[in-house]
């Protein structure tokens, strides 16, 4: 048989993964280490602060909860941490019992939260690199790895969002170009309300490979609700990408990026001396408030370019032309007043996977480890704290707390563990080319 080599490794598709994701048994508590080892012992007093858990988050627990439960016992001691019991509950009607997992232990039993959230906070918002985390907080480089890639096996949707309100009506979506062991590879993005809501790998930028990527969120999302479907997704107006969420999700309107319309003539036409005059004649005709005004702007455009022919070149014009003769496209906007009408807000967003990118080198080794690698960076945007210099830090501690107005724990990384409670598990599985 031929070796095996990095290179012929494929990531599942996504029908094959889902079959491989597990749902979740792992109920996590927002519960302090003190208080925890007071009352794990006393089935009485374990389980009144259990209910006083459901009561104030029920999100947190599953649905069957209400109708009782009962206390069995605790699972097998772990090897990693002893002197931590993790006990287990059975709800009445199903066989398969739940564990109850404190927020101050990380998944697996790996360690304290409260020991691995600094050097994860440096590495996800600052892009540190393992060997740096090694030297700041010990351990080592697999260690740093596994901790970091474990937060990928959570959803990103069902993480972030706890309430299906606020699912996300008006999204973008993009890909970002990367590299995976020297080969061109895609990270389909899916943005809303400022946070990640998909982040998954393709080889190709063809309708199959992203239909595969793209469909993450959407399987996702109808995990959440299964009757969701976005409003409106603004796009780059790539074929491919807007095939793709027409046949996700029919009724969605797609938008097509005015500032992508801009960058496209203003790379034709920036050396010209007449781009002032193009640029603003552009941006006055996105800032009007009607559907017409907007038609009308833009055919002034088209008709100044015609008496201006000679004082550009052929790329120019017929850049200009072009979005002229797509102005009821853009115009669509105006029919959904909340729709993103450019990729402001995914740039933004991309420009610090960007940054993660290249201090991590990109992508190496197996795709499924570059998925959740990229994903655990995703989910962890949406947690990580604002800038204490920020506007928004004001009001909103990080983008979840934006989002749904409240937060489990002050700790950014507690917080989205218990976020993650009862959300599906992906298994990591291998899949070769034959």
């Amino acid at each position: 048989m031929e070796k095996e080599t990095p290179q012929a490794k494929v990531r599942l598709n996504q029908k094959e993964k889902q079959a491989k994701s597990r749902k979740s048994k792992r109920i996590c508590i927002p519960i302090d280490e003190a208080q925890y080892k007071e009352i794990h012992e006393d089935p009485k007093e374990f389980r009144k602060y259990l209910d006083l858990c459901q009561a104030k988050y029920p999100e947190l627990f599953p649905s069957q909860m209400g109708l009782g439960y009962k206390c069995i016992g605790y699972c097998e001691q772990s090897k990693k941490m002893p002197e931590v019991p993790i006990r287990r509950i059975k709800l009445k009607g199903e066989k398969a019992p739940y564990q109850v997992v404190p927020s101050f232990v990380m998944p697996y039993m790996t360690g304290y939260s409260k020991d691995v959230e600094k050097a994860l906070y440096f590495h996800f918002k600052y892009e540190v690199p393992f060997d740096g985390l090694v030297y700041g907080f010990g351990k080592d480089v697999s260690y740093w790895y596994r901790q970091s890639q474990q937060i990928g096996r959570f959803s990103i949707v069902g993480t972030t969002i706890q309430d299906a309100e606020n699912l996300p009506e008006d999204i973008s979506a993009d890909e970002k170009h990367t590299r995976w062991n020297g080969q061109t590879a895609y990270v389909a993005t899916t943005v809303g309300k400022e946070c990640f809501f998909g982040a998954s790998i393709c080889l190709k930028a063809d309708e199959a490979s992203l239909k595969d990527a793209y469909g993450v969120f959407k399987d996702e999302a109808q995990t959440l609700e299964l009757s969701y479907e976005p409003k409106t997704v603004n796009t780059d107006g790539f074929k491919s990408t807007v095939k793709v969420w027409q046949n996700l999700f029919i009724t969605t309107v797609i938008i097509r990026c005015f500032l992508h319309a801009y960058i496209n003539i203003r790379n034709v036409a920036k050396k010209l001396d007449c781009f002032d005059t193009i640029a603003d004649y552009l941006w006055n005709a996105y800032q009007q408030t009607s559907y017409e005004a907007f038609i009308d702007k833009l055919s002034i455009l088209q008709l100044w370019t015609g008496y201006h022919r000679k004082a550009m070149t052929d790329r120019c014009f017929d850049a200009i032309t072009k979005v002229c003769s797509r102005a009821h496209e853009y115009a669509i906007a105006y029919d959904h007043p909340k729709c993103l009408r450019t990729s402001n807000m995914l740039d933004r967003l991309m420009q610090k996977m960007d940054r993660y990118l290249f201090m991590m080198r990109y992508f190496h080794g197996h795709l499924d480890s570059a998925e959740l690698s990229i994903r655990a960076w995703a989910l962890a945007q949406n947690f990580l704290p604002f800038c204490s210099r920020t506007a928004q830090y004001k009001s909103f501690s990080s983008p979840i707390h934006q989002l749904n107005k409240s937060t489990y724990h002050d700790n950014w990384l507690q917080n989205l563990l218990i976020s993650a409670s009862l959300q599906p598990v992906l298994v990591r599985t291998q899949k070769t080319l034959e």
